[in-house]
């Protein structure tokens, strides 16, 4: 039926309604061990997430190809999980990964600071000053990862489809809100219409990684967008050769019926490693 995304704030009952959700509506919840699971299986470790993972990253950071990696890995596990339909995501920024397919519902959970504090000092067992902290530092990276990955505002309601104040009510209220928005706002046709733009999403990241990450063909910035099998490349390049290699691979990845290139050539084009 539905593809939910939860971003939420620390002590704000996000994973709570998450869980609640998941049992009222029978889906799947994609959580952070499941995303942590699959992006070790395909090679984003526990130290390259811990650099990145909800993270405000610093400068140099951000434009490391490491970041990139991250990113493409990242998108390429949301998606995956996202195709399987019938799914509540948890958090990673898939809110704006999934952005524009009909069938997914955007949530944002959110509380007053004084009741996440007080949420807080029981979660962490600490005071106020220290619960304060953490939210603080929380909030930081959390905005910062959305900012530098997906150039978002993370605080902004206009992002999301529906944003919940659990100040005044509990987790399973708040999830009763959820599933009611979906049941009234996702119809069959949107659904047909959401599960072609996953395929089609998908078969993009197949083609990115494939040119980029098995075949290691030289060039930067590569997107692929796709509709129903018929892929164009975008990115840049310092030789006609690594354009001509790109097209021959994406024509050779399983689904793709047609490529077409949108691949700048640039002669002496160099990238920071």
């Amino acid at each position: 039926m539905a593809i939910i995304t939860i971003a939420r704030e620390v002590a704000s009952l996000g994973e709570e309604t998450a869980q609640e959700l998941a049992k009222i509506s029978g889906y799947r919840l994609i959580d952070k061990e499941y995303l942590e699971d699959k992006l070790n299986s395909i090679g984003i470790s526990a130290e390259k997430r811990e650099k990145y993972d909800e993270k405000n990253p610093g400068f140099w950071a951000s434009l490391s190809q490491q970041r990139d990696n991250y990113l493409h890995y990242l998108k390429t596990a949301i998606l995956d999980a996202a195709q399987e339909n019938n799914c509540i995501i948890m958090g990673r920024g898939a809110y704006a990964i999934l952005r524009g397919v009909p069938h997914v519902v955007s949530v944002k959970i959110t509380a007053p600071i004084a009741v996440r504090i007080e949420r807080a000092k029981k979660l962490y067992e600490c005071d106020n000053k220290r619960a304060l902290q953490i939210l603080e530092e929380s909030d930081h990276d959390r905005g910062g990862f959305h900012k530098y990955f997906f150039s978002t505002n993370w605080v902004d309601a206009r992002e999301y489809d529906l944003t919940i104040n659990t100040g005044g009510t509990d987790s399973t209220h708040a999830a009763a809100a959820i599933d009611s928005l979906c049941k009234a706002y996702i119809d069959k046709e949107k659904e047909d219409v959401g599960v072609q733009k996953i395929a089609d999403l998908v078969l993009a990241q197949k083609v990115v990684t494939e040119i980029i990450y098995a075949r290691k063909i030289p060039v930067h910035f590569l997107e692929a967008t796709v509709e129903r099998g018929a892929v164009v490349l975008h990115g840049v390049a310092n030789a006609q050769f690594s354009i001509d290699s790109a097209l021959n691979v994406a024509h050779n990845v399983s689904g793709v019926k047609h490529v077409e290139s949108a691949i700048q050539l640039v002669q002496e084009f160099t990238v920071m490693p």
